[in-house]
């Protein structure tokens, strides 16, 4: 196969409307902003709070996390390592179509090792990926037990349950981290506004 053919495989690319277009409309970067750690250690409560944040600046915002995703388009998938990996790359996947139309995306998400966050950088793009690591120590996501799932790993009922039964590798570079043990929600989130808006702010 020859070169012209190759790139003329999906010819519709040629005729959709770009990034740039789409930015423009928006008067936004799009950005993935990528929120690891332990369960409970406060990624989800963060990324809503960030949301309505930018929200009242007039961006648009997407938020990706284990509830609306594990029910829709991975609930096909369970939690062993190869469902792991397999979850989070179509997450990536999904984040990418967002980002690049311009849609500021927030993903929740354990992702527990660095092999497997660099594989979603990777596919959304190491410029437009932010990784913010919520540093939350272990004893305080198992204080709050939120959904009551760090009792069950220590009963034996919930197999490979990172943190407890599985390891979770913190990030070894990360854009920001946040320790919801000493920071307020306010202060975590007016972190975040400081590292994003000049990045998704359109001039």
């Amino acid at each position: 196969m020859n070169n012209q053919e190759t790139n003329h495989i999906y010819p519709i690319f040629d005729r959709m409307l770009g990034r740039a277009d789409k930015e423009e409309l928006l008067k936004q970067h799009g950005l993935m902003i990528w929120f690891t750690g332990l369960s409970g250690s406060g990624k989800s409560t963060i990324a809503i709070a960030l949301e309505r944040e930018l929200q009242q600046r007039g961006l648009l915002c997407r938020i990706l996390d284990g509830d609306n995703i594990r029910s829709g388009i991975n609930n096909n998938l369970g939690f062993s390592a190869e469902d792991r990996v397999e979850n989070i790359r179509r997450i990536a996947e999904v984040g990418k179509l967002f980002v690049d139309t311009g849609i500021i995306t927030l993903a929740a998400f354990i992702s527990p090792n660095n092999e497997i966050r660099e594989m979603a950088a990777g596919i959304i793009g190491k410029e437009d990926f932010l990784e913010i690591y919520v540093s939350t120590p272990l004893e305080e996501c198992e204080r709050r037990d939120v959904k009551g799932l760090y009792a069950k790993a220590r009963r034996g009922e919930i197999k490979n349950f990172t943190g407890i039964s599985a390891p979770f590798e913190a990030p070894a570079h990360p854009a920001l981290s946040l320790d919801t043990s000493k920071l307020s929600l306010k202060e975590s989130v007016d972190q975040l506004l400081d590292l994003i808006l000049p990045k998704v702010i359109k001039k």
